[in-house]
Formats: structure tokens, sequence, C-alpha cells
């Protein structure tokens, strides 16, 4: 089997959180919201490398909250100033790997196999969502509506071949690099899209704090 791993990217400030600490460290259900992220990636994917990359400044302060939970194992790489230099920090020897938010604490454990395994056949594989809201582009004083059959929101983990992501990787960095698979196509690799789950949330604002709990609720009492 390829080897896997997978790169969790921890370097919000948490400003639109709006509390004293970075909102990967916040409380989720008794969990910080990393531990969730990286015990999450963990049960999906046991035998992968896992490595989180932190700003330099927070590193011992994940250190002395990781150690007070059950935080499955991982390594720290430093981030840097963009999330594009943060992973491509991250990345290693492996032969596929995934790029994922530390603050989408929820991707479920089916979800990421099916999203790996997808990678084993397609260079860049990412999970979307249709957008149920209408929406509006909006240009000068003047707006027209978007037709919203044509639109995905993405989300991650997204799964790459890590030899093609490496090498795109040696690009100059650019403000259009959004995400991973933005970095992919500049480099000309096709992106191939997976249906994602709407329970697979990033959290930014307070608001999201309590969709995720409910969303916890809710599942434990699919397990009982």
């Amino acid at each position: 089997m390829a080897k896997r791993g997978v790169i969790i990217v921890a370097g919000g400030s948490g400003r639109r959180m709006g509390g004293a600490l970075p909102k990967q460290f916040m409380m989720l259900d008794n969990e910080p919201i990393l531990a969730r992220s990286i015990n999450r990636m963990h049960e999906a994917l046991p035998a992968a490398e896992i490595v989180v990359v932190l700003p330099e400044e927070h590193v011992e302060l994940w250190k002395n909250i990781a150690a007070r939970f059950d935080v499955a194992r991982h390594k720290i790489a430093i981030g840097g100033k963009e999330r594009f230099h943060s992973v491509k920090n991250g990345l290693e020897a492996l032969c596929i790997v995934g790029i994922h938010d530390a603050v989408r604490p929820l991707a479920s454990k089916k979800l990421v196999i099916k999203l790996f395994l997808e990678a084993e056949n397609s260079t860049a594989v990412i999970p979307v969502v249709a957008p149920i809201d209408s929406y509006r582009i909006v240009e000068g004083d003047d707006s027209r509506i978007i037709d919203r059959s044509a639109l995905r929101m993405v989300q991650t983990p997204q799964v790459f071949q890590a030899e093609a992501l490496r090498k795109a990787y040696e690009q100059p960095f650019s403000t259009t690099f959004t995400d991973d698979a933005s970095v992919m196509e500049a480099a000309g690799h096709k992106v191939t899209l997976v249906e994602g789950e709407r329970e697979n949330i990033k959290i930014t604002t307070p608001s999201d704090m309590l969709i995720a709990e409910a969303i916890i609720n809710a599942e434990s009492e699919t397990q009982l």
C-alpha cells in the first residue's frame, strides 16, 4: 500500500472567533478542536503519518495543551507566513498526502477513506458540496445572480499524489493560491471532485461552535 500521510494546517489566529486563544486550541465538546481533527484523521488512517503545522510561537502552547488530552501521535512542523509556505514546510517523503484544515474537526472516517482511495488513481482529489443559498456577484454598483448549480463549496481534506504536490510547491507563491488544489491547478494538474459532507464544517465564528456541538451530539445519539 502506498505510504500515506496527513498534514494538518493549524495557523489560524482566531480573530473572527473573538477569543483569547486561537480557534484551533479552543474546546469543542471537552476536547481541543485541533485534537479532534488529529484524532479523526488517525481513526480513518491509523497507519498514516500525521504532521501538524503550527506557527513557531504556538508550538509550546500546543504541546502543553496536548499533554492533557488523549491525542493521536503526530509530528510538529513550523509554519510559514502564508498557508502555501506552511504546507510546503510540512511535506515529507510520502506517496499520497492529505492536507486538512485544523478547524474542520468533523470530517468523517468514511469521507477521509473515500478521498484517499480516489487519490490512488487521481493526482488531486478534493471534497465539495453544492451550495444551498443563492449567490450574486457584485460589479461596482451593480450585481447579478449566479447560477448556483455551477458552483461548489470546497472542503478539506484535499488529497494528492505527494510527488506531484511537492513539484507544484516549487513554483513561486501567488495570492491566487487559496488552497492546495489551486496550487496544483496552477502547475497544470486536473482536480477531481468528490462529494463532501455538509457536517464537515469549518469552525470560524462562535455560531459555528454551536453547530459543531449539535453535530457531535447527533453523532453520539446515532452511535447509542
